[in-house]
């Protein structure tokens, strides 16, 4: 047994350090990052116009516009804010104050997104007037 202990634990080795390579390798093909208002401003250069990026940050209260194809607000981090112009259906748990997240592309100065994602909690209280359908809340 010992003469074959000198080959099987390097064999062993081998095999977890491959696996390993193999998970870190498709992790890293398959992770999403998101930038922050501030982030994406800053780093403007590095996304032309028409290059898809997730753009993260809190929709700010008194933005939020409904439009014939989606909706129009604004995120922001603190430092700085962003005009989306968000083409479909927004998700039910969006409103003013949460945190979203969208997947889209500059156009000037306005980021044009197809994809929104709403940042939650994992309490949710079904709305006690359900007999209404959804519709996107304005101050107007």
């Amino acid at each position: 047994m010992t003469r074959y202990r000198w080959f099987v634990l390097p064999a062993i080795g081998a095999i977890v350090v491959i696996i390993g390579w193999m998970v870190f390798l498709s992790l890293g093909e398959n992770l999403v990052y998101y930038l922050t208002p501030n982030e994406a401003v800053e780093q403007r250069a590095q996304f032309p116009d028409g290059e898809r990026f997730r753009l993260g940050g809190q929709v700010e209260a008194g933005t939020l516009v409904a439009t014939a194809d989606g909706v129009e607000f604004t995120v922001s981090d603190g430092a700085h804010e962003v005009h989306v112009v968000h083409e479909g259906a927004p998700p039910e748990l969006f409103r003013e104050g949460v945190g979203a997240i969208v997947e889209g592309a500059w156009d000037g100065d306005v980021f044009r997104s197809d994809q929104l994602v709403v940042k939650h909690d994992e309490q949710y209280q079904a709305p006690e007037d359900e007999g209404h359908p959804y519709e996107v809340p304005t101050d107007a």
